[in-house]
């Protein structure tokens, strides 16, 4: 028999591109407001994997990822999603996003993103929102599945994921600070 425990907390990532770089900018200080303070924010990326949101954003994409300082229990992503969703309302202009804001977690064993889409491989978890298992830890690294989007499987991606992964084991173990 299993016996039940609480789960650890998790690393908060946030992926956001736009088709105006200035935005992309603009919504990681907007989610500094309630989500506290970020401790890493990737170089500038082009999001040029799909054109899918092209004819909704505009092109090209410009895109970020950010992580948090605060570590997370991993059912908050659920109300950090709903709040991202609102937070793309707000700069849609005429019924359009002008930006995408896709919040996930990293833990010891794996890469999840939150959605609110359904599919095979994602679990409900509440609210109409789903975790997409995207990444798994295996032998000293990250590695994609079968339906893991190609930019999250892109190896310079994951050799930065697996660089995250670390700082959040040394923020699990205390040797790098956590502000509450």
């Amino acid at each position: 028999m299993s016996t039940p425990c609480e789960s650890e907390k998790v690393k908060l990532i946030i992926s956001l591109f736009s088709s105006q770089k200035e935005l992309v900018d603009d919504g990681i200080n907007k989610l500094e407001e309630f989500l506290g303070r970020t401790d890493w924010v990737s170089p500038g990326l082009y999001f040029d994997r799909t054109q899918y949101y092209a004819k909704e954003m505009g092109w090209p994409l410009h895109r970020k990822f950010t992580t948090f300082q605060k570590l997370i229990s991993p059912e908050a992503i659920v109300d950090i999603k709903l709040a991202t969703n609102e937070l793309e309302k707000k700069y849609s202009q005429e019924g359009r996003r002008q930006i995408n804001i896709d919040p996930g977690y990293i833990s010891l064993e794996r890469l999840v993103l939150a959605t609110g889409k359904n599919y095979t491989h994602r679990i409900y978890l509440s609210k109409g929102i789903y975790a997409d298992l995207t990444l798994v830890f295996n032998k000293g690294g990250f590695k994609p599945l079968d339906w893991t989007y190609r930019d999250y499987g892109d190896p310079q991606f994951i050799h930065c994921l697996n660089v995250l992964r670390e700082k959040y084991k040394r923020q699990l173990r205390g040797l790098e600070s956590i502000q509450s």
